[in-house]
């Protein structure tokens, strides 16, 4: 693929992308040009984008990610590093059984498929991946190291089994996350939540509570939004622990995280699963069907911030601990077992959950914090006031700030035995048992015998069985005639598999690791970790900024913890871009007045107004939101590349907004950017043009802009600023056409081709190719241009001169130039000369570089 610079020029074909990017393609492919190499002595350089779900199709969302990695992976290897930059598939999940239920496939069949067809989309946007260290956390060779380490953990014990309580879908019928019940019905099947008690599986996350929170602070190159997310999820708080008496004789332990309020409270809650309210349900029918209700309730802190607040007065009071004073005691909906004690004071007038509790059953709300004491006895409105100030109506503690009072609470509870100061979590120990077929089966077996038992590694990967039904609601697993039945490996007694499987959470939190590192025998080489980790620059979007991130920096330094690993910090830098957004289009269905909307490709925009395709008839053009297939405001990747070309999407994907923020997408951007691809390829054609008498001379002004624009575009891709990479290479563009020809020139025209490679790389391997430098090699593998230091500095500066405040002329002259020799110039300018009238200047000012300012 080589040839002269006379084999193309300005009036040459256009760029034919749909031959060169498959081109280009197949030869990176075939060159294994993206291939990391464990042995290099380069330096190492690990970057990561979050890996998809295979749906089955990539959409634009997943385009503006792959792309912001990828134009920095590209740049990397320019700059002289052994670039780490892999793909693969976070393939376990519910929509896969969704599938199989809905469409009668198998889950396995329908992921897999689903990876083929994007992988495939993938490949189709030229994105420089290490294809050979492809994973798929649904296949055997990925799960069955996840199965070690998950009995690494269990014999560190890091990992237990007890009974919680979890949400319970009646319909799908398996456990939910928090975040999967919505309005108190599952995300799936609408059925109304209950609350369970289930024998569950544990990670022991609380065990790195301290360690999660003061790593926070090493994360210096992740957004403080995220961290403070973090922050407040793992959610440390300094309170205090005491029991009330009760007046059936026994104690009641409640933590409170402000104890300056304690004259406030006027009940004491306590869950549906407490044993107080079990003791008080065993004789009370009317209490058994309160709790019964409870327990149809969701969760998650949402459903408990919203939910109506209802109480069951069980007849018990409590004693409180100052006034002496008999709190009535209530099973509350809106209190949980697994949260602080499963008991709570509760200070109506400071508490919005206690206000509105105390404000349905006609309880007392008392201020107990003011903003002064003039402000004690100002009534509430219709809400809990939650702020600071000092105590009022509070007796020792009147006139005390809240952190004096405090303290001042939990000295007296200590020095008088009925509590103590004690640091409490909001964080709680990882629940990940599902009760699904498609997801890691948890390696253990129960024996009648010997109990639990870790199942032996030589038998590892536990495998899913294929032979699966989904014809009823359920987990496949519990039903299976004789994958759950085996024999333990102990005694060798007649036994049954662990049915449940992994949160497939476990899944993601340690595949960066498996791309590092892959040998047969073991999850991970601990040595060649240590070479690639910790991820230099990992990009993904907001969502996953608790949850995903929380639990791989918690897997990472649990590995660390049991000698498996010596990093802690799985990724250096984080990058959340934002969404790509679009209008919405809409009518409204005649027959129920509920929208209809109507996708861009069925829709014709014409100003400010669109008609439908099929009818002619006008449609609303609705807000620009984030792109959703309910909406039908989605564009097809394909179809753009189809038309544009894969590097004019790259392009567009990169172009206008930061990265940080979300991208509208628009047809005329698109086309604007195709056609800037165009213009490139036009000017590259231009590449030696001029003949030889023409490339004699340097054009010294150029030059410094081609090595500023180098310097900048190299510094802007680092800081995935990649929007002002852009704007930098547009100037230059434009500045190249301008300039007359010269040697100066066809460097620009070779640079400009190298800065814009990782940005779109099928041009500039096709142009790399026709301009001689084929027998080079690929684009792909050259080097950064070097910057001269020198060429940074701009020596000639433009000022500014005016006659009386109004600019009247401008001089180009050296930078540094003496004020002597500026008012001189300025003076001798026929221009100020004439705003002058022939008269004399009364003073001259000069501000050096800057401007000169002529007094008449």
């Amino acid at each position: 693929m080589t040839g002269t610079s006379s084999d193309l020029r300005p009036s040459d074909a256009r760029f034919d992308s749909a031959s060169a990017d498959l081109r280009w393609q197949r030869v990176w492919d075939e060159r294994q040009t993206f291939r990391a190499d464990d042995g290099s002595a380069k330096p190492r350089s690990y970057v990561l984008e979050m890996f998809p779900y295979p749906s089955g199709r990539i959409h634009i969302g997943h385009v503006r990610n792959y792309t912001m990695g990828d134009v920095l992976a590209r740049a990397k290897r320019m700059q002289g590093f052994e670039v780490l930059h892999p793909m693969g598939w976070d393939a376990f999940g519910m929509p896969a059984e969704n599938a199989a239920m809905e469409k009668g496939v198998h889950p396995g069949g329908w992921t897999r498929d689903n990876i083929a067809n994007m992988k495939a989309q993938l490949k189709r946007l030229g994105f420089a991946l290490d294809w050979s260290r492809e994973i798929a956390t649904c296949e055997p060779e990925y799960y069955g190291h996840e199965q070690a380490l998950f009995l690494d953990l269990y014999a560190s014990d890091l990992v237990y089994r007890k009974e919680s309580a979890v949400n319970w879908d009646p319909v799908d019928m398996t456990v939910l996350a928090n975040e999967q019940v919505i309005d108190g019905r599952g995300w799936r099947s609408g059925a109304l939540v209950e609350r369970r008690k289930l024998s569950q599986w544990f990670l022991r996350i609380t065990d790195f509570a301290d360690e999660l929170l003061e790593g926070l602070g090493t994360l210096d190159k992740w957004p403080e939004k995220v961290r403070v997310m973090q922050e407040n999820w793992i959610g440390k708080s300094q309170g205090l622990q005491f029991r009330f008496d009760l007046s059936t004789g026994e104690g009641l332990e409640v933590y409170t995280t402000r104890p300056d309020t304690i004259f406030g409270a006027s009940f004491v809650a306590v869950a549906a699963d407490h044993p107080v309210a079990q003791a008080v349900a065993a004789g009370n029918p009317a209490a058994q069907d309160f709790i019964a209700l409870c327990k149809q309730g969701g969760t998650t802190a949402a459903e408990l911030e919203t939910a109506e607040k209802l109480g069951f007065d069980t007849g018990i009071t409590a004693r409180h601990p100052f006034t002496g004073a008999a709190l009535p005691v209530y099973i509350a909906n809106f209190v949980l077992m697994d949260y602080g004690t499963g008991a709570i004071m509760a200070v109506p007038g400071h508490d919005q959950r206690d206000f509105d509790f105390a404000t349905k059953y006609g309880l007392p709300i008392t201020r107990v914090i003011a903003a002064s004491a003039a402000e004690a006895d100002r009534p509430f409105g219709n809400e809990a006031e939650a702020g600071d100030g000092i105590c009022v109506h509070s007796g020792f503690l009147d006139g005390m700030a809240v952190v004096d009072a405090k303290a001042a609470v939990i000295a007296r509870a200590e020095s008088e035995g009925w509590g103590e100061g004690k640091t409490v979590w909001r964080l709680r120990d990882w629940g990940v048992s599902r009760q699904r077929y498609w997801g890691t089966p948890i390696p253990f077996i129960h024996c009648e015998i010997c109990g639990v038992v870790p199942v032996p590694k030589k038998h590892l990967p536990v495998t899913l069985p294929e032979d699966v039904s989904f014809d009823v609601p359920g987990n496949p697993l519990d039903r299976h005639p004789t994958w759950k039945h085996v024999d333990c490996p102990q005694c060798g007694k007649p036994a049954r598999r662990e049915t449940d499987t992994l949160d497939t959470f476990v899944d993601s939190s340690w595949y960066f690791l498996r791309f590092a590192s892959q040998p047969a025998d073991r999850p991970f080489d601990p040595e060649e970790i240590k070479r690639w980790l910790p991820v230099e620059q990992y990009i993904g979007g907001i969502e996953h900024a608790i949850l995903h991130l929380l639990y791989a920096r918690f897997w990472t330094r649990a590995l660390a913890r049991i000698g498996k690993l010596e990093v802690t910090e799985p990724f250096a830098s984080l990058f959340t871009q934002g969404m790509v957004t679009h209008e919405t289009y809409e009518r409204r269905n005649p027959e129920n007045g509920q929208p209809l909307f109507f996708s861009p490709a069925e829709v014709e925009r014409s100003g400010d107004g669109a008609t439908l395709r099929a009818d002619g008839q006008p449609v609303e053009v609705g807000r620009v939101i984030k792109m959703s297939k309910s909406k039908k405001n989605v564009v097809d990747p394909d179809e753009i590349v189809a038309r544009h070309g894969a590097d004019a999407i790259r392009w567009f994907m990169l172009s206008d907004s930061p990265p940080e923020r979300d991208l509208p997408w628009s047809e005329a951007g698109i086309e604007g950017c195709a056609r800037f691809v165009q213009r490139l390829w036009r000017l590259f054609g231009q590449e030696g043009a001029g003949g030889a008498g023409a490339d004699a001379h340097e054009d010294k002004a150029l030059d410094r802009k081609v090595h500023q624009t180098v310097d900048g575009v190299a510094k802007d891709i680092e800081a995935l600023s990649f929007n002002k990479a852009v704007a930098r290479i547009y100037e230059l563009a434009a500045v190249i056409e301008k300039a007359g020809y010269s040697a100066s020139r066809t460097n620009a025209i070779r640079t400009l081709l190298k800065i814009v490679s990782p940005m779109m790389p099928h041009l500039a391997e096709e142009a790399w190719a026709k301009n001689t430098f084929g027998s080079l090699g690929l684009v792909a593998d050259a080097s950064w241009p070097a910057v001269d230091p020198a060429l940074l500095v701009d020596d000639e500066v433009t000022i500014a001169v005016q006659v009386n405040g109004k600019l009247r002329d401008t001089l180009v002259v050296a930078k540094g130039s003496d004020k002597a020799a500026l008012e001189a110039l300025a003076l001798a300018s026929a221009k100020v000369q004439a705003a002058l009238g022939g008269g004399a200047a009364k003073k001259v000012i000069v501000v050096p570089d800057r401007l000169v300012n002529v007094v008449a």
